[in-house]
């Protein structure tokens, strides 16, 4: 038994026609003309230029056969309004005067294609197929130029916006590269005072102590900045290397080097809280802790370290003016501050170095209620 298979049979796909616009005051031509594209092409029809226009004006052609010859308004001066309307549609001019001085005419008005009139059919057809195409092609190149332009236009705007900031990263990048000499000048120096304090301490032990001493804390801000600095340059290329250390004694030391032994800032709970990590990069995040509180009027700073089963936990509490909640999820996002002359990347600049180590950050805060930030740190193995 025969069984007919429908879905064997393929579908017609439909083509659309491209619209093409035939305008000629001549009934007879331009009907011919009308008939002899409609196989291939939509084709519209307009008495005169005004009627062409307004029909241009309010749909897009692939091709326009305008004849050039008609009342009111003749081809080259409808030609020239087509142009104002619509600048990459084909326009084939055709004439029953041919002489070469209206084909030049025709052409430097924009044409881009002569006939004489009444055309060869074939030769009709053929011209109007590539004209379409020209049609397409000319649009196509037009709207990608005009996304370039878009593009472009988007990124001047961008560039204007963002040039203070795009100037701060250049600044601060020359800035870095500017510090680095004058920082191992100050660390070769305090090396030199360190080892005349030496000699000092055999006349004046007194003198000579705390001279060590105070160069001692000179080497270790200078190295810190120089550190700094070198993070800022190398951050792109490498991650720090990671190091058994204890945060007791890096909090014990910022307190010391950076803030002068500040007496608001003191240290509870257990006396060692080892973890492995990067110290200065640890140590920029106690600064920026530290100092965040201090200039909001806190008097009273207290480090507690806790030590967990798998974690060390250090509590950071102050009594400074504290923040409502919409403020401090700004703050931690970054860009936001209170102060004139800050860049508001203190806290989020804590929350990335803490969370390259493993660890998280909660702050909890309330306005006239200081500030509490925990700390939570994978504990280092034992050694």
């Amino acid at each position: 038994m025969f069984t007919e298979n429908i879905s064997a049979v393929p579908p017609v796909v439909r083509v659309e026609k491209l619209p093409v616009l035939v305008v000629d005051d001549e009934y007879g031509p331009r009907e011919s003309i009308a008939f002899s594209l409609a196989a291939e092409f939509a084709v519209d029809t307009a008495e005169r230029a005004k009627e062409a226009l307004a029909k241009i004006a309010a749909r897009q052609y692939a091709a326009i056969v305008l004849d050039i010859r008609m009342p009111e308004m003749d081809g080259i001066r409808a030609l020239e309004e087509i142009r104002k309307i619509d600048p990459h549609v084909s326009v084939l001019m055709l004439t029953g005067y041919g002489t070469l001085l209206t084909a030049q005419q025709a052409m430097l008005a924009g044409a881009n294609q002569y006939l004489r009139k009444p055309p060869d059919i074939p030769e009709l057809i053929e011209a109007v197929r590539k004209q379409t195409q020209g049609t397409r092609l000319r649009r196509t190149q037009a709207s990608l130029v005009n996304e370039a332009h878009e593009l472009n236009v988007a990124l001047k705007r961008e560039i204007e916006q963002n040039e203070p900031q795009i100037w701060q990263a250049r600044a601060s990048v020359e800035l870095v590269h500017d510090l680095n000499n004058p920082l191992t000048v100050v660390i070769g120096y305090a090396a030199l005072v360190a080892e005349q304090a030496r000699g000092m301490a055999e006349r004046d032990p007194e003198a000579g102590k705390k001279l060590t001493e105070y160069s001692a804390m000179v080497e270790k801000a200078a190295e810190y900045c120089h550190h700094l600095s070198e993070n800022w340059r190398t951050a792109a290329k490498q991650a720090p290397a990671f190091v058994r250390l204890d945060l007791v004694q890096l909090v014990q030391e910022v307190r010391q080097v950076i803030f002068f032994s500040n007496v608001a800032i003191q240290c509870e709970g257990e006396p060692t809280g080892w973890v492995r990590g990067s110290k200065f990069e640890l140590m920029r995040v106690f600064q920026n802790l530290f100092k965040n509180a201090l200039e909001a009027g806190a008097t009273s700073l207290t480090v507690t370290c806790v030590r967990h089963e798998v974690h060390v936990e250090l509590i950071i509490a102050d009594n400074g003016a504290g923040m409502e909640p919409e403020r401090l999820k700004r703050a931690l996002h970054g860009g936001f501050s209170s102060k004139s002359n800050g860049t508001g990347l203190g806290l989020s600049i804590c929350r990335h170095l803490v969370g390259t180590h493993g660890a998280t950050m909660n702050v909890e805060s309330a306005p006239g209620h200081g500030t509490i930030i925990r700390l939570m740190f994978p504990a280092a193995p034992q050694e």
